[in-house]
């Protein structure tokens, strides 16, 4: 009903039930958050940047009880060794951990369109946080030979340069992609730590989406890890997402990955240290010292340098 053309008071009262609420829905949208997956991006072709990982997991904890699956983006940088975002590795509270949270964690490497069987599935056994960025490594159960790693920079981001994004995450639409997306993004600003992207092409509001989380961006001449998808706005949208610089993670990297590199204990590192001591063992029982005559100045001098 109205009254002398306008809506009644009754109007007026459901009109502000129905806004409030779409108000609020607006503003959680638009907030910025973990960023998931590639929107208006393009279909990378078959075999194209096999470096690009999709971290599966499933059995989180949900809020309330149960569990529920989830998953990032990341790149292979060594055979064991994924990089990814920090934040895909929280606990309850949301607090980024030095751990796997899922009950099972598997890394897909070199798999482009994601219902074949192409590629790796290695399961993810430990997680090392970086400490001042949002920036995590995922440790593989066991080497992957067959993929190249993508190599990491060494020169910092610069204004202007032009960067390629690859991920698994949504679609624009919101629904999960058949195959990796990628698309190119041009630096805007660039930060201590990390730095801003805008979408290039397919389109100007290409963006990393929900499960893009931890994709790449990378030069492409010469092939180079820049930095990795942290936070941002809603997807699709123009203007910059917010991604953790890693050229500047070289030292810490190189660290964290040197200790399973080689480690003594392993099988193999057992094996060489037996050969080496039956190495050693079998030429002191088989090299005789060299006899010489009593008051040979050679015998006395080599007395001499085996004295205290």
């Amino acid at each position: 009903m109205t009254v002398a053309g306008r809506p009644s008071p009754d109007h007026d009262c459901m009109l502000s039930r129905i806004l409030v609420p779409l108000a609020v829905v607006a503003a959680v949208l638009s907030a910025p958050r973990p960023a998931l997956a590639i929107a208006n991006g393009a279909d990378a072709r078959t075999g194209a940047f096999d470096f690009s990982v999709l971290l599966e997991m499933t059995g989180l904890p949900a809020d309330g009880g149960g569990t529920r699956d989830s998953s990032c983006s990341g790149a292979l940088i060594a055979p064991s060794w994924v990089i990814t975002a920090g934040h895909c590795f929280r606990d309850a509270s949301g607090q980024r951990v030095g751990r796997t949270v899922a009950e099972k964690t598997t890394a897909i490497i070199g798999r482009t369109a994601l219902k074949t069987f192409h590629g790796y599935e290695v399961s993810v056994v430990a997680v090392h946080q970086a400490a001042h960025t949002d920036v995590a490594l995922a440790e593989l159960a066991s080497p992957i030979t067959g993929i190249t790693p993508i190599p990491l920079a060494t020169t910092a981001p610069i204004t202007g340069e032009v960067l390629r994004l690859t991920g698994f995450g949504l679609t624009a639409d919101g629904t999960p992609p058949s195959r990796m997306q990628t698309g190119l993004f041009t630096v805007g600003g660039v930060n201590e730590s990390t730095l801003e992207a805008s979408g290039r092409s397919p389109h100007a509001d290409t963006s990393p989406c929900p499960h893009d989380s931890g994709g790449p961006y990378f030069r492409e001449e010469p092939l180079a890890l820049v930095a990795v998808v942290s936070t941002g706005p809603g997807c699709p949208h123009p203007g910059p997402d917010y991604s953790a610089r890693v050229d500047n993670l070289g030292e810490w990297i190189a660290g964290t990955m040197t200790p399973s590199s080689w480690r003594p204990w392993t099988a193999a590192g057992v094996l060489v240290a037996a050969a080496v001591l039956v190495a050693i063992g079998y030429r002191r029982a088989h090299v005789r010292p060299r006899r010489r005559a009593p008051g040979d100045p050679a015998a006395f001098a080599a007395d001499l340098s085996r004295a205290p």
